[in-house]
């Protein structure tokens, strides 16, 4: 049995003739493919267009990048001398460097009580930029004499490769017998994972010695995006530690208040009970 078909041609239309071309219908085929070429070759000349263009424009880019880089070097320079009169002025406040870290809110998440120890031997910071700029930056913290370790300068550089892969490398520390802030940090987070506590937090020297991902180091960019352009403005920032003492003294004094509130509350509702 023959399958049934949806739609079915009438009898006189199964065996179309094919049809022949007419005067008429020869020019509009013959006019349609000239048309779609002429279309197709202007769309392509467009695009090669757009191609130059955008070459300019990416020449420009190029163009502006060198002279931006041009005027952060000559105000590299000229800031310079600026920057040194600041850390003169710096070394004559203590414990300025400890409080500017301890009070920005990045870099105090990465302090443990015995590194802000060590960070009260710690004078200043400063930051170079390597002389084209794009290739990397150094980061130098100045200690004083201290327990801890040897070292009057750590240092930490941040660099890019030809090919544009960043690297960094440190400062190796040399530390005093048993004073090892790294080790200590390590041994207690395998103490506190046997116990299934929270882990302890990194000691921040530990910052030195981790090369591991240097395009995404977190703390060299706040330092030298952040801490580096203007650090007074961390020193001068109030000391949450006073802030919340204050509120809780009047949070007590508050309480004060309603417990005496309350007390006259009572009294009155007895006296009209009498």
């Amino acid at each position: 049995m023959a399958p049934k078909h949806q739609f079915s041609l009438p009898p006189q239309a199964k065996k179309p003739k094919k049809p022949r071309r007419t005067p008429a219908s020869r020019p509009e085929e013959t006019s349609a493919s000239p048309n779609l070429l002429k279309e197709e070759k202007e769309q392509q000349e467009a695009i090669e267009h757009i191609d130059e263009v955008q070459n300019e424009i990416d020449r420009l880019n190029e163009q502006a990048s060198e002279e931006i880089l041009k005027v952060e070097q000559k105000y590299n320079q000229l800031r310079q001398p600026f920057f040194q009169k600041r850390s003169e002025l710096i070394a004559k406040i203590p414990n300025f460097g400890v409080t500017t870290f301890v009070h920005h809110p990045q870099a105090s998440a990465l302090l443990g009580e015995e590194d802000e120890e060590v960070l009260h031997y710690f004078t200043r910071v400063e930051v170079t930029e390597f002389e084209d700029s794009k290739s990397g930056y150094r980061i130098d913290f100045y200690f004083d004499e201290n327990p801890y370790f040897e070292n009057k300068v750590l240092s930490k550089e941040f660099h890019l490769n030809k090919s544009g892969d960043p690297s960094s490398k440190s400062t190796e520390i040399k530390w005093k017998s048993g004073k090892d802030l790294t080790k200590r940090a390590s041994q207690m987070q395998n103490k506190a994972s046997r116990k299934r506590q929270h882990e302890e937090p990194e000691s921040f020297f530990t910052w030195f010695t981790d090369h591991s991902d240097a395009g995404a180091d977190e703390l060299g960019e706040v330092i030298k995006d952040d801490i580096w352009p203007n650090p007074l403005q961390y020193y001068l920032v109030p000391d949450m530690d006073d802030e919340e003492g204050e509120g809780e003294e009047d949070d007590d004094d508050d309480d004060e208040e309603e417990e005496g509130l309350q007390d006259t509350d009572e009294e009155g509702d007895k006296d009209e009970g009498r």
